[in-house]
């Protein structure tokens, strides 16, 4: 699944959520879903711990290729890894531009 496919998949819901949730809400339940994707050895999202939480979480179709693309796009210090913060920003970019899509 290519960048763009993985982020139209969200373009019907993540407005809907916005309008819900409001700005605040929505970036709240954004960040939360760190702790799903986490290791939690390390208090980080890594590469693995990407791919198989994000089977847990029943995203099934994020590839290697995607989820190196999305730790490159979020990871500010250069470790390899999404800290919570790191996590939290590419979400609100990615849902900004979901939501200006839309």
């Amino acid at each position: 699944m290519a960048d763009r496919d993985y982020k139209s998949a969200f373009i019907d819901f993540l407005p809907s959520m916005a309008k819900r949730l409001g700005t605040g809400g929505l970036l709240e339940e954004l960040c939360r879903g760190f702790y799903h994707l986490v290791d939690s050895e390390r208090g980080l999202i890594t590469l693995e711990s990407l791919k198989q939480n994000a089977k847990k979480l029943g995203i099934c179709d994020l590839g290697e290729e995607q989820a190196e693309a999305m730790l490159r796009m979020g990871d500010l210090n250069g470790d390899g890894a999404l800290d919570h913060t790191e996590f939290c920003i590419l979400m609100l970019r990615l849902s900004s531009e979901t939501i200006k899509a839309a």
